[in-house]
């Protein structure tokens, strides 16, 4: 499982995302430009001392990724407020790739055209979208909770 950040712009949630990578041994790649510098202390106060421990692909552009990607074989699943299917009923497999727009502009038509499947987090009526960040945990927790084992008790 792979979790993909499309030109982040809010240097918080991307430290967090990435916190949660390192938490849940996910691999995170971000296709840059990133709206912000790697240095940004939002950024690095977000991921506190967990962006050490997490595998950081960094992709210079669009094509560039979709190269990786070609050589990968994993499946592009998109989160998008625009997605049709309900990200609960999806069936992920542990090569998947989730990808997850800007925040303040998602990914543009010609990315959403590349995916394989375009998921969405229904909310509310009348509401937008989730933090990138939250939705991010919901959609990984789910494609962990379909192809990872559980892990056993030990009360």
């Amino acid at each position: 499982m792979r979790i993909a950040l499309f030109q982040p712009d809010i240097p918080q949630n991307t430290g967090t995302i990435l916190r949660l990578c390192a938490c849940l041994d996910v691999e995170a790649h971000i296709i840059e430009p990133a709206g912000f510098p790697v240095s940004d202390r939002h950024f690095r106060r977000a991921g506190m001392d967990y962006l050490d421990q997490v595998a950081i692909v960094r992709h210079d552009s669009w094509p560039n990724f979709q190269e990786w990607r070609s050589g990968d074989g994993g499946r592009l699943v998109l989160f998008t407020t625009k997605g049709a299917l309900s990200y609960l009923n999806h069936r992920y497999f542990s090569t998947d790739i989730l990808l997850f727009g800007r925040e303040s502009a998602g990914v543009p038509d010609a990315v959403a055209a590349a995916a394989d499947a375009r998921l969405v987090i229904p909310v509310k009526s009348g509401l937008r979208s989730l933090n990138v960040a939250i939705a991010t945990a919901m959609a990984v927790g789910e494609a962990l909770r379909q192809t990872r084992p559980a892990p056993e008790r030990t009360s």
